[in-house]
């Protein structure tokens, strides 16, 4: 299905075993490294990077190069809901579904992780809400400002929504199914944009938010405080998301709802799933969002009660785990799939060409391997240097208020260099000890992560 990727992974030429067993070891490994070597946070979001040339950074900025990209992926999808509806029923023979599962949903990890946050940039429904406010006269900043307490969780649920469609239904790949999907969700963005303002887009759009959560991990991207483009070190990205209600839930979703396809994918899941519906009297549907919601909720709980009061600070660091596996799980789609989406979506006739190749088992098992233990090590990284960071960050209060309570020039001079000589041998002897027993817990839990993407790639 369209929806699931192309072929088995059961044929992968590494011996399983060793693979999940050497998953285990990188990341353990990793953590190990720089826990003993890395002792200060590096990655700060006020370290400048490299400035763009004149000319990308132009572009980029450009209003109306912004809205005419905006307009002309507007027409797009609207042609993709009118074939949707009016079109063959094939989906060889219908362009929306390979658009919607393949160029969007797929493409859109490739482009942020080089492009950065593209969707925000050529979001069509950006488009739609300046033309729909516009028309009915409204004012573009919204009738009634967006609660902060609302955070990430409309992109939550919206995404919850997509995967689902995109996971469960039998009739997902069915083109009216993914026209009536595009519909309302243009309808439902569109309408909350007119009411919270463009703000909703950042927070409220499901695949704005996941190309941004993606576009994190850019080289390129805008320095922290400013608008200018630069070349960047990808963590400092991360280190640049601020932490919102919400933000959980997204990754949770995003993960696992990833590893429900790779469950669902297997053997196993055919028979078993079948079966357990059959004695418990549901529909096979039923069991599977069950299931899926499970797997989402699990994987939320899990990292809470890892994190504990850092959860928060620490969330995106999950976000290279969940672009890792999203490359691994997808990438045989991807390079299948994605060029026959793109000749079916620019020929006239709007068929699928037959295939032209399968890339070797081989390199998509490297890919596949390679991606997972890549980000579980990064999101190892990102995580340590997060605690060394909010470390740094807690003890700064204390010479403050020790320099503030000093009743001389000179005495507070005194003290304060006492408060940072103290701050210093205690960082050195016991905050180390500290820092790396805090991060024990998360750690354990990606290496489970790993063992689990593993398993489900070159073993189940």
């Amino acid at each position: 299905m369209l929806a699931h990727g192309i072929g088995g992974r059961t044929d992968l030429p590494l011996p399983g075993e060793l693979v999940l067993q050497a998953g285990g070891f990188v990341v353990l490994a990793s953590f190990l490294v720089v826990g003993l070597t890395w002792r200060r946070p590096r990655f700060h979001t006020e370290v400048p990077g490299r400035p763009l040339p004149a000319w990308p950074r132009r572009l980029a900025d450009h209003a109306g190069a912004r809205l005419a990209a905006q307009c002309v992926l507007l027409l797009l999808t609207a042609y993709l809901v009118i074939r949707a509806f009016a079109g063959a029923t094939d989906p060889d023979q219908n362009p929306a579904p390979r658009a919607l599962y393949v160029l969007l949903w797929v493409g859109l990890v490739p482009a942020g992780m080089v492009f950065g946050p593209v969707w925000r940039v050529v979001n069509p429904l950006r488009a739609l809400h300046r033309l729909v406010c516009a028309v009915a006269r409204l004012p573009i900043a919204g009738l009634r400002p967006l609660p902060r307490r609302l955070g990430y969780w409309p992109a939550a649920v919206g995404l919850a929504g997509f995967v689902w469609l995109e996971l469960v239904p039998d009739a997902r790949a069915d083109p009216a199914v993914v026209g009536g999907f595009l519909l309302g969700y243009a309808v439902l963005i569109t309408a909350a944009a007119i009411v919270y303002g463009p703000g909703w887009f950042e927070r409220g759009d499901p695949f704005e938010v996941y190309s941004s959560l993606v576009g994190a991990l850019a080289p390129v991207g805008r320095r922290a405080g400013g608008r200018e483009l630069e070349l960047r070190n990808p963590f400092r990205g991360l280190n640049g998301i601020v932490p919102a209600p919400g933000l959980v839930a997204v990754l949770a979703v995003w993960w696992g709802s990833t590893v429900f396809d790779g469950v669902s994918g297997t053997p196993w899941w055919a028979t078993t799933s079948q079966l357990a519906a059959a004695r418990l009297g549901v529909p096979a549907q039923a069991l599977a969002t069950a299931v899926l919601l499970g797997l989402i909720g699990l994987v939320a709980a899990s990292y809470r009660l890892t994190t504990g009061g850092m959860a928060a600070a620490l969330v995106s660091t999950l976000i290279p785990i969940a672009v890792g596996y999203a490359i691994a799980h997808y990438a045989s789609l991807l390079l299948v799939e994605g060029p026959r989406g793109l000749a079916q979506l620019v020929g006239s006739s709007g068929v699928a060409p037959p295939l032209s190749g399968v890339p070797a088992p081989l390199l998509i098992a490297a890919i596949q391997v390679a991606a997972i233990l890549v980000g579980h090590v990064v999101g190892v990284l990102a995580a340590h240097d997060r605690v060394l960071g909010a470390a740094t960050t807690a003890m700064a209060p204390t010479a403050a208020t020790t320099q503030t309570a000093a009743p001389t020039a000179t005495a507070a001079r005194t003290t304060t260099t006492t408060a940072a000589a103290t701050a210093a041998a205690t960082a050195a002897v016991i905050s180390d000890q500290r820092r790396l027993a805090d991060q024990v817990p998360l750690v354990l839990l990606m290496i489970v992560y790993t063992m689990i993407g593993v398993y489900l790639l070159v073993i189940a």
